[in-house]
């Protein structure tokens, strides 16, 4: 397994395409950071004391909540074309299990999602430093280095699932493109959760990877939080979080860090297990 998933993993980077393309939400959601929601959010709050690094660090903590969901995306890309140009059938012939193989790929899947999330914390950083906010401490940096392995984990199942039933490249990359344009709505990035209409903030709290944006949210706002709301209401506060998806409220119950953790991590099992159900019925 270990084997076939250098190999995987060989063959996503060194096809330069496949790399921009697994990142290219997270392009798109920059883009319009840097030219439209950054200044238009920062002027919604006038009155909050440095509300940039506030918001820095809101879109960084999305950003990082979606890069596990395209990375992982884009590397399973390589089972799609190995399947499509019946590479796998190679595979099979070979004494190594199936199992095995199906392995490789979803361990390699997972790295991919880490190593470019990783990256993705380093860059978002150096953007919020370079902006006058502070670094991450150093609990808080691995807080959510082990926030990466969790979600990276939990949407690599929810993908694995997803393109067990592909087996052509464009069915792939209409998936693909309808996930990399949705992904930001479906985690509260694009818009505030709170400036949108009940109904839409159900799907949102509901979608496994909003609970990733919303524990990275919750670590990675924390020291901008305190310095930002050290003299103001507690009410106020709290309806800041709620606005910006750094707290979910379901009807009256407030949903808790062990809550999510325990949300994505039923996700990966039912998802894992439906993907390996789909595969063993597989004739190819």
């Amino acid at each position: 397994m270990i084997g076939f998933a250098k190999r995987n993993l060989k063959v996503f980077f060194k096809d330069k395409s496949a790399v921009f393309f697994s990142l290219l939400s997270v392009f798109i959601i920059i883009g319009l950071y840097a030219f439209f929601l950054g200044d238009t959010l920062v002027k919604n709050f006038p009155a909050i004391p440095d509300a940039r690094f506030l918001v820095d660090s809101w879109i960084a903590a999305g950003l990082l909540a979606v890069t596990s969901v395209t990375a992982t995306l884009g590397a399973f890309g390589i089972m799609i074309e190995d399947r499509s140009k019946n590479i796998t059938k190679d595979f099979y012939s070979s004494p190594v299990k199936r199992s095995t193989f199906a392995a490789g790929y979803v361990f390699s899947a997972f790295l991919v999602g880490v190593i470019m999330s990783i990256l993705a914390l380093i860059l978002v950083e150096y953007y919020i430093v370079i902006n006058g906010g502070s670094i991450l401490s150093g609990m808080q940096f691995l807080k959510v280095v082990a926030l990466i392995l969790l979600s990276t984990f939990s949407n690599n199942a929810m993908i694995f699932l997803l393109v067990s039933f592909f087996k052509s490249t464009n069915a792939f990359g209409t998936a693909s493109t309808i996930i990399g344009t949705l992904i930001g709505f479906l985690t509260g990035i694009y818009v505030p959760i709170g400036g949108l209409p009940e109904a839409a903030q159900y799907v949102i709290k509901f979608f496994p990877p909003s609970d990733s944006a919303l524990l990275f949210r919750q670590v990675m706002m924390e020291s901008a939080m305190k310095k930002s709301f050290q003299d103001v209401p507690s009410g106020v506060s709290n309806d800041f979080r709620e606005m910006l998806g750094v707290t979910f409220r379901l009807k009256n119950f407030t949903v808790t860090p062990l809550f999510s953790i325990a949300v994505l991590l039923g996700t990966a099992a039912v998802f894992y297990a439906l993907a390996v159900l789909v595969i063993s019925r597989k004739k190819h």
